[in-house]
């Protein structure tokens, strides 16, 4: 009985002071529901599905608010989220036996715009970003190509959720 009366305290207690400190959770967009129109980027580079997988990650992670729509038409969004895929490179960074890569490196370097299609205002625009990831292999050809894969699908993710998080940062910030 006292166990339970003090985790019932201490969920009460960790309850108030997360709702007293002005605890949100920065995933989520509470404003006025906007509708995004997130293109297919600008692919540069000779690397296949590239622009899909960027493509569908950024879906999937604007999808994680209720009060944002993606929307695959540009007539009637409010926002649109457009980019580029500038350069890939998948430099080896260390050779084991057989001349097989045993680290790799994946650099992907990208530009994006979010702009308010009725005003016009940009509200987020990087011109050049560079992102890495370092993967180690094992002494195939094949284990390398998975690793890059890995690697590039972690570039991915990490960037959509950077523009992601910016984009509700910059919703939920009132224009200045």
């Amino acid at each position: 009985m006292k166990t339970s009366l003090r985790l019932s305290s201490l969920f009460l207690l960790t309850a108030l002071i997360l709702t007293a400190c002005g605890y949100h959770n920065p995933y989520i967009y509470t404003g006025p529901e906007k509708s995004v129109y997130v293109t297919h980027w600008k692919n540069k580079t000779n690397a296949l599905q590239l622009d899909t997988k960027i493509y569908q990650s950024l879906t999937r992670w604007f999808q994680k608010s209720n009060s944002i729509k993606v929307t695959n038409a540009k007539a009637g969004a409010d926002l649109i989220l457009a980019g580029e895929v500038l350069s890939i490179q998948l430099p080896s960074l260390s050779y084991g036996l057989g001349n097989n890569a045993t680290t790799v490196k994946v650099i992907l370097t990208v530009r994006y715009i979010l702009k308010d299609i009725k005003t016009g205002e940009v509200l987020l625009e990087v011109p050049s970003e560079r992102w890495s990831e370092d993967s180690r292999t094992t002494q195939s050809a094949t284990a390398t190509t998975d690793n890059e894969d890995r690697a590039l699908a972690t570039i991915i993710d990490n960037l959509s959720e950077k523009i992601y998080m910016k984009a509700l940062d910059r919703l939920s910030t009132p224009n200045t």
